[in-house]
């Protein structure tokens, strides 16, 4: 699974910004799709996940009631809408599959799959 996140970008404390991770295929509604996050210096974090049917999510506790995860499988897409941001939700970001697809999996050895990141900046 070739996995594309999108969406990052500079923006200021209080705004919002939705990612994107897309794959090709007919699988990806079969996988787990969890964000993680990974500031300079910093080991790589989870963010949230969702799992192959939408049914379960799962968020950390710093993002909770600002970060939404979705997913459209019809569009081989799942979102990451943040709002509130602020400096401390500075990193780059990845979208990761995890091939079991029925839960939403916190930790990163649980994935199989990664992509590339998209920097998130937050300006105070």
């Amino acid at each position: 699974v070739q996995l594309q996140a999108s969406g990052g970008g500079l923006v200021q404390a209080g705004d919002s910004l939705a990612l994107s991770c897309s794959a090709p295929g007919r699988t990806f509604n079969a996988y787990t799709i969890g964000w993680f996050r990974q500031a300079p210096g910093k080991e790589r974090k989870f963010v949230a996940a969702v799992s192959r049917g939408g049914g379960i999510t799962n968020y950390a506790d710093s993002v909770k009631g600002r970060f939404t995860i979705s997913r459209d499988n019809a569009k081989n897409t799942v979102y990451l809408q943040m709002n509130s941001l602020n400096p401390e939700d500075t990193a780059v970001y990845y979208c990761a599959a995890d091939r079991s697809g029925q839960r939403a999996q916190v930790y990163p050895r649980y994935y199989d799959y990664w992509g590339q990141g998209t920097q998130v900046t937050v300006s105070s």
